[in-house]
């Protein structure tokens, strides 16, 4: 039996609008440092407990016109955006993925598509969810970023069990690393797990910690932050990633010339599907939070003003491990023109409220997963001119 096109946009919707109402409790509880699941949905002024055809996504909020069924109190428009955004892209997606061309070699949905369109839209309510608490408080949990980049390294490793490992090759389906490209990934894993260990250790340093005694008090009361001495503090941390990540590229290149054989050995290994899609996606991971991580460090040795945040880097160390290495690089750069576009919106309409970049790099990087093909097709082009 063959499902027709519009029950399959109406089931996706639907579930794309209940998942954007868990993400109104993600948004509203996760900065609170509250349990997504206890107690249950509540009023935030009366407490009173909302009631199931009460929290029916889209339909409840017009049914109470904007209102708390008891209290009265005014319910936040920020409720229906984000339902009708999450139902919306997920849409958008499903039909990108299963009814255009945009992106070649996904199949069918039942026929192993649905593991990428799945990596996809964790991403994307990740995302969703990471630029509303990024727009009202200007800082971005890494709880979320972890989840997404942990969900991307799993997909990337499962991919070869559920589709053709040649197939995700030739369309990069998902990140895959070659014996090259592995040696470095694994070698900067290893180099982060020594950072992590020095600092919890209190070895190193962490930057911006209210704790330290290089914040000092100015005159006025206000804490003084010696900016410059904080990004040493990150670079710092970053050496054994840079230092492991550099050492184990050198190594390969030696075993290349002088022991081919154990070479085409490593080769052989990081050749098999799971190997090279976990490597791949840690691969992305790197290049995606290092790319934002370089910019936020000589940014801010440059002009003595913290320059993007660690959120950020976080954000786009996630976006990489699920969609690879040069989409993140691609989506870095195309992040730009959007506050481009805002600052232009802002300038005309004499809008001077400046919002943070996560949301930025979130359209970005939704753009680059539609584009995907052609963004890959003009790096090639450029690699081979």
């Amino acid at each position: 039996m063959i499902v027709p096109d519009w029950i399959w946009f109406a089931f996706i919707f639907a579930f794309g609008c209940c998942v954007g109402s868990f993400l109104n409790v993600v948004i509203y509880r996760l900065p609170l440092d509250m349990s997504l699941v206890r107690p249950g949905s509540r009023c935030p002024a009366c407490s009173r407990h909302i009631r199931f055809y009460d929290n029916i996504p889209l339909i409840s909020w017009l049914l109470l016109k904007r209102k708390c069924r008891y209290c009265k109190a005014p319910i936040s428009m920020r409720y229906f955006v984000i339902e009708l955004l999450t139902g919306a892209v997920f849409t958008l997606l499903f039909f990108i993925y299963f009814h255009t061309d945009l992106r070649g070699g996904i199949g069918s949905f039942l026929n192993g598509g649905w593991l990428i369109y799945l990596a996809s839209i964790v991403l994307a309510g990740g995302f969703i969810a990471a630029s509303a608490i990024d727009l009202q408080l200007w800082v971005i949990p890494i709880n979320i970023c972890w989840l997404v980049a942990a969900v991307g390294i799993i997909v990337s490793a499962a991919g070869g069990y559920v589709m053709e490992p040649a197939l995700i090759r030739a369309y990069s389906l998902f990140p895959t690393a070659t014996a090259a490209t592995g040696l470095p990934a694994l070698g900067a894993g290893i180099g982060l797990a020594i950072s992590c260990t020095l600092l919890a250790g209190g070895v190193i340093k962490r930057s911006y910690d209210s704790q330290t005694d290089d914040q000092q008090p100015a005159p006025g009361g206000q804490v003084q932050i010696d900016h410059r001495c904080e990004m040493l503090k990150e670079v710092v941390f970053l050496l054994p990633i840079v230092v492991c990540a550099a050492g184990a590229y050198l190594l390969g290149r030696f075993l290349a010339v002088s022991s081919p054989s154990l070479y085409n050995g490593w080769a052989n290994f990081s050749a098999r599907p799971v190997i090279s899609g976990l490597l791949g996606s840690v691969c992305g991971f790197f290049v995606g939070g290092g790319v934002v991580w370089a910019t936020r460090i000589l940014g801010t040795l440059g002009f003595g003003k913290e320059a993007m945040g660690l959120g950020d880097v976080h954000l786009m160390a996630a976006a990489g491990a699920v969609i690879g290495p040069v989409p993140a690089i691609a989506a870095f750069f195309i992040a730009p023109f959007f506050g481009l576009v805002w600052g232009a919106y802002s300038m005309f309409f004499k809008k001077s409220r400046q919002i943070p970049y996560g949301p930025f790099l979130s359209l970005a990087v939704f753009m680059v997963i539609i584009l995907h093909d052609r963004i890959l097709n003009y790096w090639d082009f450029m690699l081979c001119r």
